[in-house]
């Protein structure tokens, strides 16, 4: 797997957010998935390409997915996390054509579809470039510098301008 020792597990795929967006993505039992689907899901879109800060967590109800939830809905808490989640999705399934969500845990997942392929359309895709660009320009800006000391923001920063340039020049 291309971004399991480069991205995945260095800042990137190692949240709560990103097990959540893991598990989510299997549940789905979808071999393809549109990015679009995903931020209206998730309520990125509501944020009206602003993922800097925002005030609650973004909720995912369950209504018509059979899963093992507790609750009837899901919790994200960092937008950026997701983000910088999917756009290491997103390379892999441009190295490799899909990306295996049982490997990205390093964990069985209950699924029949492991391998997924992250779609998006031209318009999706600037927005997650621009959004990796100002987060590598302003990481202290964001929500997740709250919980994060600004050496490991600037360092997170780094990683995904590295993984920007990859996914997209």
């Amino acid at each position: 797997m291309y971004i399991k020792d480069k991205y995945w597990n260095n800042y990137i795929g190692d949240t709560d957010d990103s097990f959540t967006l893991v598990t989510y993505l299997a549940d789905k039992q979808k071999q393809e998935i549109s990015l679009g689907e995903l931020f209206c899901d998730i309520g990125l879109d509501q944020l009206n390409g602003d993922f800097r800060q925002h005030e609650e967590p973004l909720t995912v109800v369950l209504n018509n997915m059979e899963s093992d939830y507790e609750e009837p809905y899901i919790e994200f808490y960092y937008a950026i996390d997701i983000i910088t989640d999917l756009a290491a999705m997103m390379l892999e399934c441009k190295m490799n054509g899909s990306v295996n969500l049982c490997e990205l845990l390093g964990e069985d997942l209950e699924t029949t579809k492991p391998n997924v392929r992250i779609v998006a359309t031209p318009e999706e895709h600037e927005l997650v470039n621009r959004t990796l660009m100002d987060f590598v320009s302003a990481p202290l800006t964001y929500d997740l510098s709250e919980m994060c000391p600004e050496e490991d923001m600037m360092e997170m920063a780094e990683i995904c301008e590295r993984l920007r340039k990859e996914l997209y020049d």
